[in-house]
Formats: structure tokens, sequence, C-alpha cells
């Protein structure tokens, strides 16, 4: 059944984008509204927070194909972490969209003058680097410097938790729930580097 999985992990993470989509469609073609009473915000808010689930959870992929035994993990980190870019890319679509309305005059200063958006937009930048980097030609071009060059995934995870701690308005559960998480998988990543007891523990043995 393991040739169903990749298949079954694409199909998960592309629901929540084809959801958007036919949301958007209905509100277009002018069905029910699934989007609420500021599509823009309900959009721009959900391509986040699905990019910077994504995004750690393909950060979970190591702890999880070391503590759990399971090298098979392995299999899904590029997919992941190309869907977290894709949520991430949507997230500036509907910015440039709903936000700006394509004003691109005002793509740069608003850049410049925001600093939730100067965050934001490093972190695509860094995503974008990784995403044009992840596939296997462009793996034995740059040897090892390839994996020095992935580690901008913690610096890009960490751009995304801090972007979300700036938008926050009401409740922080969110931001504090994504940056605890950050910093556990970060501190495993840690740990294991350096203590022989970490790297020899499993929990299925």
């Amino acid at each position: 059944m393991t040739f169903l999985a990749k298949p079954a992990v694409f199909l998960l993470c592309l629901l929540p984008g084809a959801y958007l989509a036919y949301a958007v469609y209905l509100a277009f073609s002018g069905g029910e509204n699934l989007l609420g009473p500021d599509p823009a915000q309900f959009l721009s808010l959900e391509t986040g927070e699905w990019a910077i689930r994504l995004l750690i959870l393909s950060l979970a992929i190591t702890p999880l194909r070391y503590l759990l035994n399971w090298p098979y993990a392995f299999r899904f980190r590029r997919m992941i972490g190309l869907f977290a870019y894709f949520y991430v890319c949507m997230h500036l679509l509907v910015f440039l969209m709903f936000l700006l309305q394509w004003q691109w005059g005002a793509i740069g200063r608003e850049i410049a003058e925001r600093p939730f958006i100067t965050i934001g937009f490093a972190g695509f930048v860094l995503l974008t680097l990784l995403a044009l980097t992840s596939f296997n030609a462009a793996q034995r071009k740059l040897g090892r410097n390839w994996k020095r060059l992935h580690r901008l995934t913690y610096a890009a995870s960490i751009l995304g938790v801090m972007h979300v701690i700036w938008i926050v308005r009401s409740s922080y559960f969110d931001a504090v729930l994504y940056g605890s998480l950050v910093l556990l998988l970060l501190g495993y990543r840690l740990l294991r580097k350096y203590s022989e007891a970490v790297r020899k523990f499993s929990i299925l043995g």
C-alpha cells in the first residue's frame, strides 16, 4: 500500500487550495459566499496559515523519520515543502490581487514601509530559492552545498512565524503554537547533532 501514500499525501496537501479556488469561483459566479464578510482577509489568512502549516510539517519529517524509525518519511519531504511554497505563492497572489489591486508601483513601498510585509517577502525569496533548487538535477550540481543551502528552510520558517506574530489582531494562539513547533523541531536537530543519546533514541526502537 506504500505506493498509494504519495498520491494520498499529494491530494491532502492540494485539498485546502482546491477548496479556496472553489470558494472564489462561487463568489465570482454569484453562488454561495464561503469567504465571509471580508473575502480578501479570509483568503490571505487561509493561504498564509496553510503555507506555514506545511512548512512546519516539512521540518517535522526528519524528527519523524528518526523518532519513529520510519525512513519512508523522507519521500514526502520535498513534496510537502513544494506545497508550502505553492501556498506562499497563493498568499502573495491574494495580496497582489485583492489588497494591492495590481498596483505594481506600490509593491516596493509596501515592502519597505511595512515590517511584516518585509519579513514575509524575505521568507518568500528564501523559499523561492529553495523551490528552484529542490530537484534532483540541482542537488547533483550543488553537491554538498545543496544541504547547506537548504538549511535556509530554518530561516524561512522563523520568518514565517514572525510574519504571523506581526499580523495577528485578536489572538496569539496560532503564533505561539507555530513558534513553539518551530523551536521544538529546530531544537531537536541541534540536540541530535551534538548528543549521541538523542541520535540513538527512537520511540519505536
